[in-house]
């Protein structure tokens, strides 16, 4: 009980413990998160590297009704699009060569919480159009898989890239 009513006064604050700042911007951001963070909706966080857009993710699910449900943390980039797949959506036992067992993706891990999906950016088109089908849907199938398994998971994800920019080239 004592945990719980601690960590019920750090969420009580106007910002998040574990960010430090208090420049103008910082506290503005702060505002931010303690607006969004209670809305079930997915969050795009655009930012340098470096900048803490990952603290923001945290705190987001920190902050919401999703708080004691997972928290899972992928970076896109630098992956190809299969091992994206495969570790976004899981794999049913056989679906390729070494494919032994089932195996859960991160999605389906993050059930009931929130993924955070770090410089999505990087994600390969081709991806971004399978993660679109999952947004719209709320459903996956592992590779493999022919039956849709339904996942009700929050989407957080952060580019340090400027994405309207990337849409117009």
């Amino acid at each position: 009980r004592e945990k719980e009513a601690l960590k019920e006064a750090l969420f009580s604050q106007n910002r998040p413990a574990e960010i430090i700042g208090n420049s103008k911007a910082m506290l503005s951001v702060f505002q931010l998160v303690e607006k969004v963070a209670p809305l079930d909706s997915s969050v795009l966080i655009q930012g340098e590297s470096g900048t803490g857009k990952e603290m923001i993710a945290r705190a987001l699910h920190q902050r919401s009704g999703r708080r004691q449900q997972p928290y899972v943390s992928f970076n896109c980039g630098g992956f190809t699009e299969e091992l994206i797949t495969n570790e976004l959506f899981g794999h049913e036992k056989g679906a390729f060569t070494g494919a032994t067992e089932t195996k859960i993706g991160l999605l389906e891990a993050a059930h009931r919480g929130t993924i955070f999906l770090d410089e999505i950016g990087e994600m390969p088109a081709t991806m971004q159009v399978k993660l679109l089908r999952f947004v719209e849907e709320r459903t996956l199938l592992r590779v493999g898989g022919i039956k849709p398994l339904p996942v009700d998971v929050r989407l957080v994800a952060a580019s340090n890239q400027d994405l309207k920019e990337m849409v117009k080239a």
